[in-house]
């Protein structure tokens, strides 16, 4: 496992006045994280994460300035910004991704816990749609931020049990429930087997959509509505992704290893299994 703090976005500039001395020192210092799949040149510089800012920067600044003052313990600090123009964060220490003990039940349902504390904690924040970063959604109202791409690479670990989120590039105003199932995307997963971590690849799926719900809370008028938004949201989210690619870049890169396919593999999955994972739910 790596240890991480890394995260999505666009490049920033160099500061003009920053000396060549100082510019090595920095590099010197400074060790590669392997983050998400968007953003090139996340690192470590001590207890710091520094990350090439962008667009949505500001509004995910205020909004993990937000929880720190709420009390939320589940995120990175802000810590202003460095001479690169890059954003600095503090490094949370832990692991991401899937092993034998991410994978796990205990594990799932922690994950539900977190998610739910972090909408809870999310409260009194505007809920306006300026500053943040596109995507697909809801066609209900926003009711909370979403942190919109809760991976097993984008949740910090410790002794096996979800401790954080990092990567709030794609956080936006939203409905728990589209959180909810852009976290079961990848957690149940609502996937083809094909596509599914090894370690995922034969657990009960339906099983799976109830306990995270059960330990997150989710009504029952929310549950019934819960498979019709997944698929809404693979519709979405592959005319989403496929104009992205357009402009080049890692998301070019995404599609072109076959993102496109995945989502539509995982719909058609859906399809054939909706009747016994509704029944599990409900």
């Amino acid at each position: 496992m790596r240890p991480v703090g890394g995260g999505k976005g666009q490049a920033g500039g160099v500061q003009k006045g920053l000396s060549c001395r100082g510019m090595v020192a920095t590099l010197l210092h400074e060790i590669p994280l392997q983050g998400g799949d968007v953003t090139d040149g996340v690192v470590r510089v001590g207890d710091t994460v520094r990350r090439p800012a962008s667009t949505s920067t500001p509004a995910v600044h205020a909004l993990l300035r937000h929880l720190e003052a709420a009390g939320f313990e589940g995120a990175p600090r802000v810590l202003g910004m460095d001479r690169l123009g890059r954003e600095i964060l503090t490094f949370v220490p832990g692991t991401t991704g899937l092993d034998l003990a991410s994978a796990t039940d205990e594990a799932l349902a922690c994950l539900g816990v977190l998610l739910r504390d972090f909408h809870d904690a999310t409260a009194g924040f505007p809920l306006v749609a300026e500053g943040w970063e596109g995507g697909s959604n809801d066609d209900k109202a926003p009711e909370v931020i979403g942190h919109c791409d809760l991976t097993p690479e984008n949740v910090i670990f410790r002794g096996g049990l979800p401790h954080a989120m990092i990567d709030f590039d794609l956080a936006r105003p939203t409905t728990r429930l589209f959180d909810i199932v852009t976290t079961l995307r990848h957690w149940a997963p609502i996937a083809d087997p094909v596509d599914r971590h090894p370690l995922l690849r034969n657990l009960d799926v339906g099983e799976r959509l109830r306990l995270f719900c059960d330990a997150y809370g989710v009504p029952p008028r929310d549950r019934r509505r819960l498979l019709e938004l997944a698929r809404i949201r693979f519709h979405r989210s592959y005319a989403v992704m496929r104009t992205r690619a357009t402009a080049g870049g890692n998301w070019a890169k995404m599609w072109a290893g076959g993102a496109g396919q995945r989502i539509r593999r995982a719909a058609a999955w859906l399809d054939v299994h909706e009747d016994e994972l509704h029944a599990s739910l409900v």
